[in-house]
């Protein structure tokens, strides 16, 4: 069990909207709804549907939450670590944390959509190649985000997404304040265990990294909690990026008390 707040998030995936209208609409109905943050993603096309479908590019949206929200974090779940010159990503992500008075988080993972990096000129290279591009990148970052003047106004929790469990999970246990989780519940809980062993290793308090995970259902939820989980994400597709769902999850956060 943890002492943290349960958290609801949603992810507007930036994909079928043929005007940004229909997402900033979706951002301000979000906000209203009363989520805790708002996430994009990462890529240069869809994921789901028409692969050459109409698509955002995240950073610069991300740029534009930050002006038209005010209470709400908002951030990547994930940025590609091999898109962007680590140094400038976190340049990007102090300047968004200036632009949001201290809400963002930086969500980052390794990549895999192979469409965008091979359309967009980046060596996509191989599943270890790209964790090893992560390994060198976070610590540029963390360290740009440290001398960067004037510093960012928040913390900029870091997030890092997925569940590989040699590298991935150590890289977890070095340098993220969030681990955002992929899969059911059994393997939630092993490899939460794994990473409490990387943890562990690298004399990290396993309990000062925030579990996070997709939002399972308001029947297995209180499953997930027990198993360390309190920031849930519900993924919520374009171009009418419906909330019922969300709603659900929130309705479910309030009961808890």
């Amino acid at each position: 069990m943890t002492d943290r707040r349960v958290r609801i998030a949603v992810q507007l995936q930036p994909e079928h909207a043929p005007d940004y209208g229909l997402i900033r609409d979706a951002v301000l109905r979000a906000e209203d709804a009363g989520v805790d943050i708002i996430f994009n993603w990462d890529h240069f096309y869809p994921l789901n549907g028409d692969l050459d479908g109409a698509h955002f590019e995240c950073w610069t949206m991300l740029g534009a939450w930050a002006e038209q929200t005010e209470r709400v974090q908002i951030g990547a779940l994930v940025t590609g670590g091999g898109y962007r010159n680590p140094d400038l990503l976190a340049d990007m992500a102090r300047t968004v944390d200036h632009i949001s008075g201290g809400r963002l988080i930086l969500g980052i993972g390794a990549g895999w959509n192979q469409k965008d990096y091979d359309s967009f000129g980046y060596e996509f290279g191989t599943p270890g190649s790209r964790l090893r591009l992560l390994a060198e990148y976070l610590p540029r970052i963390e360290h740009r985000l440290a001398v960067g003047n004037p510093a960012a106004p928040g913390s900029v929790p870091v997030l890092i997404g997925g569940g590989g469990e040699k590298k991935t999970l150590r890289l977890v246990a070095q340098h993220a304040d969030i681990w955002h989780a992929f899969g059911d519940l059994e393997t939630l809980t092993r490899k939460s265990a794994i990473l409490a062993e990387h943890c562990a290793e690298v004399g990290t308090d396993p309990a000062a990294i925030e579990r996070s995970s997709s939002w399972p259902g308001v029947d297995a939820a209180q499953g997930f909690v027990d198993a360390g989980v309190t920031l849930f994400t519900i993924g919520t597709p374009g171009p009418d990026y419906d909330l019922t769902q969300v709603r659900e999850a929130l309705a479910w956060r309030d009961a808890q008390g």
